[in-house]
């Protein structure tokens, strides 16, 4: 009776690890179609080559849930959940080379929803895992960079080429790195002015508590107005503005566009901004301000020697709230000509093209994650530092 119970120690685990195996036995592995205008055909588990070695570390994720929670039986849970994850990826892109091989060249090969549905629960157990081994950030957010190695590989190596996803990148490759730059460049130019504005806003905020309401009021105001919206009532004040100072157009303002893209993002990304750098302060003890001023510390010495470090950890959370925040935002901002991967997402959704859709989604996600894991580890080393 004592081993019916132990798979409750790791509830969490257990669900996943069953929904992993409802996933690979009731939905599709993979999709094929004979070109890029047909629908797919479902390829589930039993239909396709070598998935039997889904199998082996399903079973030992299944095995590891009647030990009991010990930091070894941990890793093996990470380690199964690694292999079951670059076991997936393998199998998908060794199934697209086979089949594009035996038949047309025209041939599209995807992952099915069953695939990703089981890679993405594996990597959840995996990051369940890592949470339960250790409590250190860096060691968490290394240990879930490491589990995209053997994916990176077989991506570089191209063992992943005749998957339909990325003969769509083959296709697109210019205007993929085109909307790399954009992307990145609605990013840059978003941030720069957020920081400009925000962070004096944030401060004078924070030394006059009586402005506090009316700023938070207006910049919660912003945040309700639904991004699409904020867009077009912009277009009509640029335009205005381009048509009664032409110089304007010289600078590449213009009612729709860059501009009207980054006035928008930088407008939502000020709360989390001024929000974190007001909190930041709130939170250093008055001691330590008690304490420079006894020292004989100007403001400024108080601040930047007492203040700035105990706030800076801070100040990076909203940080890194801001980034993933205009990261997904700039998607939206291909409505209105700004450019980016939001281009490439709804020219799939236009055309109905779930890998061009894919195409553009994932590259913001990784973003996101990329600069997300980044700050993260710089605000976890900075806390480190200060204790």
């Amino acid at each position: 009776m004592s081993l019916l119970l132990r798979p409750r120690q790791q509830p969490v685990l257990l669900v996943l690890t069953l929904l992993i195996t409802l996933a690979l036995a009731t939905l599709p592995l993979l999709s094929f179609a004979a070109n890029r205008l047909v629908s797919g055909q479902p390829l589930m588990l039993w239909q396709v080559a070598q998935s039997w070695l889904l199998l082996l570390p399903l079973l030992w994720l299944w095995q590891g849930l009647w030990w009991k929670p010990r930091r070894r039986n941990l890793v093996m849970a990470l380690l199964d959940a690694e292999i079951l994850f670059a076991l997936l990826i393998f199998i998908g892109g060794h199934t697209a080379a086979q089949l594009a091989t035996d038949g047309s060249p025209l041939a599209r090969t995807a992952f099915g929803s069953g695939l990703w549905c089981a890679a993405a629960l594996a990597l959840l157990l995996a990051a369940e895992a890592i949470r339960q081994l250790t409590t250190s950030t860096p060691w968490r957010i290394l240990l879930n960079l490491q589990i995209w190695i053997v994916p990176l590989l077989l991506l570089l190596s191209g063992h992943l080429d005749h998957l339909s996803l990325m003969k769509e990148y083959a296709n697109r490759t210019a205007v993929f790195d085109a909307a790399f730059s954009q992307h990145l460049l609605l990013l840059g130019g978003t941030l720069l002015p957020t920081l400009l504005i925000g962070l004096p806003l944030g401060l004078a905020i924070a030394r006059r508590s009586r402005w506090q309401s009316a700023a938070f009021s207006v910049l919660n105001l912003i945040q309700t107005v639904p991004s699409v919206a904020l867009f077009g009532l912009l277009i009509a004040p640029l335009a205005g503005l381009v048509a009664h100072f032409p110089v304007l157009a010289s600078w590449g303002i213009s009612g729709i566009g860059l501009a009207p893209a980054l006035i928008a993002l930088v407008l939502y990304a000020l709360l989390p901004l001024v929000r974190s750098v007001v909190a930041g302060l709130q939170q250093v003890p008055q001691e330590v301000r008690e304490t420079a001023r006894g020292m004989g510390m100007s403001a400024l010495q108080q601040f930047w020697h007492a203040e700035l470090p105990l706030a800076l950890p801070v100040w990076l959370s909203g940080l890194r709230v801001v980034v993933v925040q205009t990261i997904g935002l700039a998607v939206v901002a291909a409505l209105i000509g700004a450019g980016g991967f939001g281009a490439i997402v709804f020219q799939g959704l236009l055309s109905s093209a779930l890998d061009l859709v894919l195409l553009g989604v994932i590259p913001v996600v990784a973003l996101a994650v990329v600069f997300d894991a980044a700050l993260r580890l710089l605000s976890a080393l900075l806390e480190r530092t200060d204790d």
